[in-house]
């Protein structure tokens, strides 16, 4: 199992992984899918104390960084000595179950199958919760010493934007970490980053007009059509194009329309929102301007219309990765290493909470078990070895950061 060649203080090393146990942390993961923590309405109390409960038994001190009461996001933290500080973050929310006919296990059950927890929130995100509090908890019984400081940081709100969790938590003075990894589902593999986006309105004015007497109005809907199909035809293939090592290529999707007011009436306004995905080097405005130009042009021929685009409410945001070589990733990747797992780095396609800190200058990674395409879906599963693996990678992440000479 263990790599000597990596940079992992291998006494400590082992002394770690042998305080995890295969069945506890499967048992702990159950334990938290059960705890229902649906967002909204996004109450994660129950959550958060059984996370608490878990790293105070071992000596965490614990705090809580609270906006609203059903909120609290937990600060748990260790400190032996001077040295840098590491962050877990992960979130407790989950979203709502829809239809649970649709669902062959219950949602809060935890059911295994063919070692697989099932539930809402198995893999997004109580797997990488179980995986860092875990980890947290096999580096304090192990008798370890750290140089620094270990934070244990789980969240609410992150599935509604996460203002009242890894927000609020990035801005906080008690907050303060030297290297931040962000917990969600990679399949364990060392993301150095994240995806920006820069999702826009699209509006298109016309002039309403009775139903029966088109030729009297300007429709909408009619050059929204065209806007489309323009997207379709030059937007996307022209973001194909747009690639980098880290990311799957630049993307948009048309992913809500509204228009028109009555059955009988000429629409004189309708809307898409364009859901924008960018990789290095694009600009959110540039993004916005880029749509614009082609909105523009897609109506020109179309007398008494207009168009607007706009950013969305929180004005876009670049993607944002690490450099290979720094000590974060490096941690992470000889972590990797040392257990025989992929060591190869990689980006994440989707937005995590890893945008709050790296906002406030704190480098972020992503890495946790289970597959994102399963996230949201009914009968959502992770695997237990998939558990377990990142709760030792997560360990020895923090051995390699925390206990150097």
């Amino acid at each position: 199992m263990a790599d000597g060649s990596s940079g992992i203080n291998k006494d400590a090393a082992e002394k770690v992984l042998a305080q995890i146990n295969d069945q506890e942390v499967t048992e702990f993961l159950q334990g938290l899918v059960r705890i229902p923590s649906v967002n909204p309405p996004g109450d994660v109390r129950d959550g958060m104390k059984y996370c608490a409960d878990k790293l105070a038994e071992v000596g965490f001190e614990i705090e809580y960084i609270t906006q609203e009461e059903e909120k609290p996001n937990l600060l748990a933290s260790k400190s032996d000595g001077d040295g840098p500080t590491l962050l877990f973050n992960a979130h407790i929310d989950v979203v709502p179950t829809g239809d649970e006919n649709n669902w062959t296990h219950p949602p809060f059950g935890a059911e295994i199958h063919d070692g697989k927890v099932y539930g809402r929130g198995a893999g997004d995100d109580k797997a990488s919760v179980t995986a860092q509090v875990m980890a947290a908890v096999a580096l304090a019984r192990s008798g370890v010493p750290i140089k620094g400081k270990l934070i244990i940081n789980e969240v609410a709100d992150e599935e509604v934007g996460g203002a009242l969790g890894a927000q609020l938590c990035a801005q906080d003075p008690r907050v303060e970490p030297d290297f931040v990894i962000v917990g969600e589902q990679t399949l364990n593999r060392v993301c150095l980053g994240e995806k920006g986006g820069a999702g826009c309105t699209v509006t298109v004015y016309g002039r309403a007009a009775h139903g029966a007497l088109p030729w009297e109005g300007v429709n909408a809907i009619d050059g929204m059509g065209r806007i489309i199909t323009a997207i379709q035809d030059e937007l996307q293939p022209r973001l194909a194009e747009r690639t980098h090592p880290l990311f799957q290529p630049s993307s948009c999707t048309v992913s809500m329309i509204s228009g028109g007011v009555k059955t009988n009436v000429v629409p004189d306004k309708c809307e898409i929102y364009v859901d924008r995905r960018i990789v290095p080097g694009e600009k959110p405005e540039d993004v916005r301007a880029e749509i614009e130009e082609i909105a523009e042009k897609a109506i020109a021929g179309m007398k008494g219309m207009r168009v607007e685009v706009a950013l969305g409410a929180r004005g876009g945001r670049e993607a944002h990765f690490c450099d290979e070589n720094d000590p974060l990733p490096q941690a992470m990747l000889e972590a990797n290493k040392f257990l025989g797992f992929n060591a190869e780095p990689t980006g994440f396609s989707m937005g995590t909470d890893g945008r709050h800190f790296v906002a406030q200058g704190y480098p972020a990674i992503v890495y946790g078990p289970g597959d994102p395409s399963l996230a949201h879906q009914p009968d959502e599963w992770v695997g237990v070895d998939e558990v377990v693996d990142a709760t030792k990678a997560y360990a020895l992440a923090a051995v390699s950061l925390l206990t150097k000479d």
